[in-house]
């Protein structure tokens, strides 16, 4: 039985606890957070057996793994404290708020032998195995454009030193982004590239609503839009030299039951995919780290993010933040 700590008590955590607790191989142990008020409500509301601090619940011997789901900039240090202290660590997307502490995490982590994985939970459902196997098994021909957009109206329940919709929302595209090149052009394609963005920034500074266009440097052209200011929407579509392939249904939140995909040939019928699971992205991506750790591996093995992937998704969101003007509403 994997005994885990869940840091962190915002909404996200809410979603985590019960993907744990439905897992017949984990149990939620300790919720920690910095404020003891908010922490043992949290506690008291799900039937947590224990609240603590964050630096109490990192270094507990009792616990074998750890959720981080505190906010971007405090991903870091709590990770590295939790590898140190021999903890298995589950940490949210995005990985951090900056390359700085993103390289420091990452070499952190690779300091020991603790297992570590970013908490890109949809990639660990189901759905992304037959989405792999698609890129890969020719149909698409060679991959030409890739187009994405996600929207979902969060700004007001998230903490603005996250660092805004890049790393809260946009994160979701381009770690998909990622996938699709990586795998369709080889494990450097993604690194060689070049890109122009734009956005509207928000009174507390951070980026609210931008797009990017990029053009790796083999000439795939790719499209992302990223906003956390209004509505819930998304859109994925992946264009070889033979046809598409579109999701249908949430990308980013594949659910229990059916998820959709359409295959669409240029010279030919549509083909509907579906993936149907009794499952959801978060109660998989607590198996994964089941499974990985039964293993005595230190990395999650794809689709799910790698050290090295998710340094490049947040190179290319840094990057992303970078080229966007500073101009305000």
């Amino acid at each position: 039985m994997l005994r885990w700590a869940a840091l962190g008590t915002g909404f996200i955590t809410n979603t985590m606890v019960a993907a744990i607790e439905q897992s017949p191989g984990s149990r939620l142990d300790v919720v920690a957070g910095r404020s003891p008020e908010r922490t043992e409500a949290f506690r008291a509301q799900h039937g947590i057996d224990r609240a603590l601090s964050l630096e109490a619940a990192v270094s507990d011997p009792r616990i074998d793994a750890v959720y981080i789901g505190t906010p971007n900039h405090a991903h870091h240090e709590l990770a590295i404290t939790a590898a140190r202290s021999g903890k298995a660590v589950l940490s949210e997307k995005s990985l951090t708020r900056s390359m700085a502490t993103a390289h420091e995490l990452v070499d952190g982590v690779r300091g020991t032998n603790a297992f570590f994985v970013e908490g890109l939970m949809y990639l660990a459902h189901p759905l992304y195995q037959t989405v792999v196997e698609v890129l890969s098994d020719g149909r698409l021909g060679k991959l030409r454009s890739v187009s994405g957009r996600y929207a979902a109206n969060i700004r007001h329940v998230v903490n603005a030193a996250g660092g805004g919709t890049l790393y809260n929302i946009g994160c979701y595209p381009t770690s998909l982004l990622h996938l699709v090149v990586q795998t369709m052009c080889g494990p450097n394609a993604f690194g060689e590239r070049s890109h122009a963005a734009f956005g509207t920034r928000n009174n507390d500074g951070n980026v609210s609503d931008t797009a990017i266009s990029i053009r790796f440097d083999n000439g795939v052209l790719a499209s992302l839009q990223s906003t956390d200011d209004y509505g819930m929407a998304h859109a994925f579509t992946i264009t070889g030299s033979n046809g598409s392939l579109t999701f249908d249904t949430n990308p980013w939140l594949p659910v229990a039951g059916r998820n959709q995909l359409t295959w669409q040939p240029f010279d030919g019928d549509a083909e509907v995919i579906v993936v149907n699971d009794d499952h959801d992205a978060f109660f998989h991506q607590v198996q994964m780290v089941e499974r990985h750790l039964t293993a005595g591996d230190t990395e999650a093995a794809r689709p799910s993010p790698r050290l090295d992937d998710s340094l490049e998704i947040m190179q290319l969101l840094a990057d992303w933040e970078a080229a966007i003007p500073p101009i305000s509403n």
